[in-house]
């Protein structure tokens, strides 16, 4: 079988490289030349391939060609100031979808699709999701162009806040105060386990659903980054006590009960 890879970055390389370990053929695309090298050497059939709102630049019909599966790993890259339609972005991809030999996709979304917020205890994917930023609006947007489209099968994953060896949230917040939300719970999940529910997707032939996917861990932010900070030698984050509080748990028993997934960093 053969996965096209449409965004080989910080997830997706490694989700390549271990799906190459596992008998499965993979053609990834990166939008920089300098990494073509990089991927190449990892034995990935690899393509450079620019999504923009007006056009897609590069050899898109060769990347999807004779692939069964599509993974779309691409951020959305909306924070700030940025104007960017990454909505436009999907919709000029739909075309190129339609016309190939893909059947089935997979599309990394986020738990941004669901709003801070919320009232409710645990959010499930049941929850109907009410974004709050210009991100989350744009990423369940796409989630509805992709599953509404008869031509493929999409399965949505939403994962929450990424995090592994070489990244973690901590080191952006180390020595940072008036931080909000400290009694707000993390939804926070491992690389390794991100990788392991997407192939669990795939062993599972698991298409057509949506899925939460965040370690089953939740202690409060000040209590887990003020944790963070002090078993790597940082600063102390500084958090602002006089406003209450927002922030949801996110429930990810689906990927437990549906793919029989076990957490392989369960408390990160």
């Amino acid at each position: 079988m053969t996965i096209s890879i449409l965004g080989c970055g910080w997830l997706g390389f490694p989700l390549a490289k271990s799906l190459l370990k596992k008998g499965f053929s993979v053609k990834g695309s990166t939008t920089t030349l300098e990494k073509i090298s990089v991927l190449e050497n990892a034995r990935i059939d690899t393509f450079q391939i620019v999504l923009s709102e007006e056009e897609i630049s590069g050899e898109i019909d060769a990347f999807l060609f004779n692939s069964q599966i599509l993974i779309i790993d691409i951020p959305p890259k909306l924070r700030g100031n940025s104007n960017e339609n990454f909505v436009a972005k999907i919709q000029n991809l739909i075309p190129f979808i339609e016309k190939s030999s893909v059947e089935k996709v997979i599309f990394v979304s986020s738990t941004s699709v669901y709003s801070d917020a919320i009232s409710i205890d645990l959010i499930t994917e049941k929850t109907i999701p009410n974004p709050d930023t210009e991100s989350g609006k744009q990423l369940l947007e796409a989630e509805k162009i992709l599953q509404n489209n008869s031509n493929f099968k999409t399965t949505i994953i939403r994962f929450g806040g990424l995090i592994g060896e070489d990244r973690h949230p901590i080191k952006f917040l180390a020595g940072r105060e008036n931080l909000e939300n400290p009694d707000g719970p993390i939804n926070l999940i491992h690389q390794l386990d991100c990788i392991g529910i997407l192939e669990g997707i795939l062993e599972k032939n698991c298409f057509g659903e949506i899925f939460n996917a965040v370690a089953p861990f939740h202690p409060s932010r000040k209590v887990y980054y003020s944790k963070k900070a002090q078993e790597l030698n940082l600063p102390l984050p500084k958090f602002d006590e006089s406003k209450p509080s927002v922030g949801k748990t996110i429930s990810s028993e689906k990927v437990s009960t549906v793919l029989g997934y076990e957490f392989q960093r369960p408390e990160l």
